[in-house]
């Protein structure tokens, strides 16, 4: 089981890059900081692709990025059932969570379908590391904008809320995010809260923002409040 702190790394893009190495994808060292987190030597790693519809070819390229990584990966989908006896049993044996994403809203909906959101905040509060990114990034808040009804971006509220703010993804790479971000906040729309460029990870201990890391020497984080929006230098991750 995992350290006990009740971590979350939600990364605005940037989790995977090519690999010549490996074939598909390989995982960025976003993901072996996430790793770090639970304080395994081996730690079990659940993967989760709800927001693609549990996308097989997806799947198969995310175990593909962990090759060569001391990590003991499995999966958890749901169509066209769940592919474990007790999702919630599986969740809680995970060190740590990797959710992809895709369809935030989609995903929302069916977590809650199957209760996977109350078994999600059980892992958190005991200790096992939340992560993902994009929709896998904005569910732990209370929500943000997302292209899950279309390619003209909406405000969506309808988040987990383990985290008590609005998220902001691929922030310095889709020119509707900024904006909208900020003027539903503004609004009260959405609450206050942070963003991340692509290659970026905000990292939160409890419901508190800790830093921000980045694989991406230009990549930053931003504070977003009702008035303004403050940029966050991150913690530059090699290797």
């Amino acid at each position: 089981m995992s350290s006990g702190q009740s971590h979350i790394l939600a990364i605005g893009g940037g989790s995977f890059r090519p690999s010549e190495r490996y074939g598909f994808i390989e995982a960025s060292p976003l993901l072996r900081y996430a790793l770090d987190l639970t304080g395994q030597d081996r730690p079990k790693l659940g993967l989760l692709a709800t927001a693609t519809g549990d996308n097989a070819d997806w799947l198969l390229k995310m175990y593909g990025a962990f090759a060569g990584w001391d990590v003991e990966v499995s999966h958890l989908t749901v169509f066209p059932m769940p592919n474990v006896a007790d999702p919630r049993q599986w969740i809680l044996e995970q060190d740590m969570i990797y959710v992809s994403g895709g369809s935030v809203a989609n995903l929302a909906a069916l977590w809650r379908l199957h209760g996977l959101d109350e078994a999600f905040a059980e892992a958190w509060k005991a200790g096992v590391v939340l992560s993902g990114q994009s929709a896998g990034a904005l569910c732990w808040h209370v929500g943000g904008n997302t292209d899950s009804f279309g390619p003209t971006l909406q405000v969506w509220a309808e988040g987990l809320g383990f985290l008590p703010y609005s998220c902001g993804v691929h922030y310095n790479s889709d020119p509707q995010r900024r904006e909208l971000l900020q003027a539903s906040v503004a609004s009260g729309e959405l609450p206050e809260g942070y963003a991340a460029d692509e290659g970026v990870g905000l990292h939160y201990v409890g419901t508190e923002f800790i830093q921000a890391v980045t694989v991406d020497p230009q990549g930053y984080a931003y504070k977003i409040e009702r008035d303004k929006e403050f940029r966050i230098e991150p913690r530059l991750l090699t290797g």
